[in-house]
């Protein structure tokens, strides 16, 4: 991953590189390698966050449709 700096403007070459980082998850990903996740723990959050994720498509279906 790499951003050009234009004219020497260091500070939107930085908000460039942090909205990449954000959509690519690293500062997520980060996050969660502080800390030593056991296996069981990772299967509870990654079932967790399938069902969050479900839950808002289908509010967002939901909603489209005129529910």
């Amino acid at each position: 991953m790499f951003v050009l700096v234009r004219d020497n403007n260091v500070d939107q070459a930085i908000k460039a590189l942090k909205k990449k980082m954000q959509r690519e998850g690293i500062f997520r990903e980060m996050k969660l390698r502080r800390h030593f996740e056991k296996p069981s723990e990772r299967k509870a959050r990654e079932a967790a966050e399938a069902i969050r994720r479900a839950r808002k498509m289908e509010r967002k279906r939901l909603e489209r449709e005129g529910f």
